[in-house]
């Protein structure tokens, strides 16, 4: 089996979302030995946001630069990173009620037409089910459903979404929030994360 773990955090060594993915992707190795990790930092080696450059070198027998060259290459294999992945573990911080920049960038290389979905008559169709994807959420606030604050959500209700879209049910949040309260209530957060996560992930529910 194959584990790809993915950090966007910017924050370096005191990040949140980095000390979590690091524990649990450590439980999941030490739960299977047999375990592949390839890991992969957003911040530290970011993608290029996608452009018309991008776009136009796309086309097939497309004239392109050294560097849109390199650039396409680099998305080719985040695409192929994801694509052999059984297991994907994502640190994703809030900043500013949403997803950092740079994994933005990354989720642009994993919605491909023809990939990971398709457009049918019926509509869109998701083509990269069978994974089980682990995401990391780190929040500074509180956004949790049934808070004061929970519309103002749009980092996990995204991610969801986008999973969904290209055919992935099994999506898991480990989340730790009110990090910025103070080092109780972060070490408290943390902890309570940790705490929530399930090594062997939960059976689907079965169809009444």
């Amino acid at each position: 089996m194959k584990l790809l773990h993915i950090d966007s955090s910017i924050s370096g060594q005191a990040s949140a979302s980095r000390q979590l993915t690091r524990q649990i992707v450590d439980r999941l190795v030490q739960s299977n030995p047999a375990l592949a990790v390839t890991y992969r930092d957003l911040d530290r080696e970011p993608l290029p946001h996608l452009d018309s450059n991008h776009l136009a070198g796309m086309a097939p027998g497309a004239a392109t630069g050294e560097t849109t060259r390199q650039e396409l290459a680099a998305s080719a294999a985040a695409l192929e990173e994801f694509l052999a992945a059984d297991v994907v573990v994502i640190g994703a911080p809030m900043y500013n009620f949403t997803v950092s920049s740079q994994l933005k960038a990354w989720i642009d290389r994993i919605l491909v037409a023809g990939k990971t979905f398709s457009y049918t008559a019926e509509g869109p169709k998701g083509l990269a089910g069978g994974k089980r994807v682990i995401i990391v959420s780190s929040r500074g606030g509180v956004y949790a459903p049934d808070t004061a604050q929970a519309a103002m959500d749009f980092q996990e209700t995204y991610l969801r979404a986008v999973f969904r879209f290209i055919g992935i049910d099994q999506v898991e949040i480990v989340r730790a929030e009110g990090v910025a309260f103070g080092p109780e209530q972060r070490d408290a957060a943390l902890k309570n994360a940790l705490v929530s996560f399930r090594v062997a992930p939960a059976a689907p529910a079965k169809a009444a």
